[in-house]
């Protein structure tokens, strides 16, 4: 009996080698595949680096154009309002320029022609007179003649 317990014995102790040796197996073929998993998973990594690092510069270079783009718009309104402000101003002095001429032109229309047959140097006298008038008027604020 002492044959047949150690052959029992033996013979468990076999399969539960043979087992382990299976164990073993499934281990190392999973083992394999985390590896895999783990280079691809660092290939990952490394690209989610650099899209990171591309993504940091873009942003980066965005930052600079608002601010290059934000000083440039600020300019422009600047420029924009001034020259709004001068074509005021010359609207202003061209309003000021027809009515002048409107005077000088009805200073210079006849009053009627039986009147100017009557009187035709009262007429002239009056017609140079609001010229005047009106040249005088054209005088800007500088003291200069328009």
């Amino acid at each position: 009996m002492s044959h047949t317990l150690g052959i029992a014995i033996e013979s468990l102790v076999a399969i539960l080698l043979m087992l382990t040796i299976g164990y073993c197996m499934l281990l190392n073929t999973r083992l394999k595949r985390l590896k895999a998993d783990e280079h691809s998973l660092k290939a990952t990594i490394a690209e989610l680096i650099t899209a990171t690092e591309i993504a940091e510069r873009a942003i980066g270079g965005l930052k600079f154009t608002v601010r290059d783009v934000n000083e440039h718009l600020g300019h422009q309104l600047t420029s924009a309002a001034q020259m709004s402000q001068q074509l005021k101003n010359q609207l202003a002095e061209a309003d000021g320029v027809i009515r002048r001429l409107s005077k000088i032109a009805v200073a210079a229309r006849p009053a009627a022609p039986a009147a100017e047959a009557a009187a035709p140097r009262a007429s002239a006298a009056k017609a140079v007179a609001a010229a005047a008038q009106a040249f005088s008027d054209r005088r800007r604020p500088a003291g200069l003649a328009a």
